[in-house]
C-alpha cells in the first residue's frame, strides 16, 4: 500500500538554537588553489574529505567540449583541513556527483560527458558507465547523470537528473538491472532527482529537487513515502549515518526571500527534522547555494556550495552536562 506522508509542522527545532557550529578557517586552501564551483563532498574512513569541484568552470548551454585544463578533486585532512592531494585535470568537463563507497572508492557524475565514474581515493579510473559526451535514454546512456548511491554489495544506484528524470539500479559489475522514475509530480514521479542515498533501514532516498520534497522507495523502487516542508526546502544533497540520521543541503528556493534561503537539515528516521543550521549568505556558516553535504566517521558535516565556491565543516555543539 502506497503511504504518502507530507510533512507540514514538525518539530522545534528550526526555531531553536543550532546544535551544529561552523569551523571557521576549514579547510586550508594553498596559495593559488581554486576550487571554484563545489558540486560535490564526500568523506572516507580515514577521515579524508573528497571535493569534486568544477575550477572556475561556470554552467553553459551547450557546455564547453574541452576538459578543465585544471584538478578537480581536492582532497583534504578532516581534522586539520590539510590538502594532501589532488587529481582530475583533463578529464571531466561539467564535475557534478560524488559518493565514496564502503570500500573507499569514489564514484563521480559528470553532466557535461553523461557518465559516470569509478575511480580510487588516488585517481585510478576503475570503472565508466555511459558513452563520452553522448546522451541517451536507453540503459546504456545517461542524460546529466547527478549522483550515486552505493550498496554494501557493490551494487549501485544512478539519479539520472536533469532530462531523465529517473532512477537506475546497476549490479556491482555494472550491468543495468531496473529503472523507475517519470517527470511529473505524483507519487514514484520527478522533477530533477538530484541527490540520492540509502539509509540505515536500506530505503533508496531521493532529493526530488524541484518538487521540493524527499521521496523514500524500498531497494526495488516501490514508493514508501514523500516528505515535504518547508523545513527540508528544496533538497540538492544527502548523506546517511550508520545510526539512522539524514542530513540533507536545502539549496533554497527561488520563491523565498533571500533571508530564508539554503540552510542545512538534520532528520530523524521518521522524517522529523532535529537540527537546522547555516542560512543564506556569505559569511562563514552561512551557504550561497548549497549543493552536497558528507559526514565524517568522527561526526562532522561538510557542506559543498555552488554559488559560495566553498566547502565548509560543521561540528555538534558539545552540551555541557546539567
Amino acid at each position: 500500500m502506497r503511504i504518502a506522508i507530507f510533512i507540514i509542522s514538525l518539530v522545534t527545532a528550526a526555531f531553536a538554537e543550532p546544535q551544529h557550529n561552523v569551523v571557521p578557517g576549514w579547510p586550508k586552501l594553498p596559495e593559488g588553489h581554486v576550487l571554484g564551483l563545489c558540486a560535490g563532498v564526500g568523506v572516507d574512513a580515514q577521515n579524508r574529505v573528497f571535493v569534486f569541484h568544477r575550477s572556475g568552470r561556470k554552467w553553459s548551454n551547450p557546455f564547453p567540449q574541452e576538459t578543465i585544463s585544471q584538478p578537480t578533486l581536492s582532497v583534504f585532512e578532516g581534522a586539520s583541513g590539510r590538502l594532501l592531494n589532488s587529481w582530475g585535470q583533463n578529464r571531466f568537463i561539467m564535475p557534478h556527483g560524488l559518493t565514496v563507497d564502503h570500500e573507499g572508492n569514489l564514484w563521480l557524475t559528470d553532466v557535461g560527458l553523461h557518465q559516470v565514474f569509478k575511480f580510487t581515493p588516488e585517481g585510478k579510473l576503475l570503472l565508466t558507465l555511459g558513452e563520452r559526451a553522448v546522451p541517451g535514454s536507453d540503459h546504456a546512456h545517461f542524460n546529466l547523470p547527478t549522483d550515486v548511491a552505493v550498496l554494501r554489495d557493490g551494487s549501485f544506484y544512478v539519479s539520472d537528473g536533469y532530462k531523465n528524470t529517473r532512477v537506475m539500479k546497476f549490479s556491482t559489475e555494472g550491468q543495468f538491472e531496473f529503472a523507475w522514475g517519470t517527470k511529473g509530480q505524483g507519487d514514484g514521479e520527478f522533477n530533477l532527482p538530484h541527490g540520492i542515498a540509502i539509509d540505515a533501514q536500506g530505503r533508496v532516498i531521493v532529493c526530488d529537487r524541484e518538487n521540493e520534497r524527499l521521496q523514500l522507495f524500498d531497494a526495488k523502487g516501490g514508493f514508501l513515502e514523500a516528505w515535504k516542508s518547508p523545513q527540508i526546502g528544496k533538497p540538492y544533497g544527502i548523506e546517511t549515518s550508520a545510526d539512522g540520521r539524514i542530513f540533507i543541503i536545502d539549496g533554497g528556493s527561488p520563491s523565498l526571500k533571500r533571508t530564508e534561503r539554503g540552510k542545512a537539515v538534520e532528520l530523524n528516521a521518521k522524517g522529523l527534522v532535529t537540527d537546522t543550521f547555516g542560512s543564506f549568505g556569505q559569511a562563514q556558516g552561512q551557504f550561497q547555494l548549497g549543493h552536497d553535504i558528507a559526514i565524517g566517521p568522527d561526526g562532522a558535516v561538510y557542506v559543498a556550495e555552488g554559488t559560495g565556491a566553498r566547502v565548509q565543516k560543521f561540528v555538534r555543539q558539545k552540551r555541557l552536562a546539567p
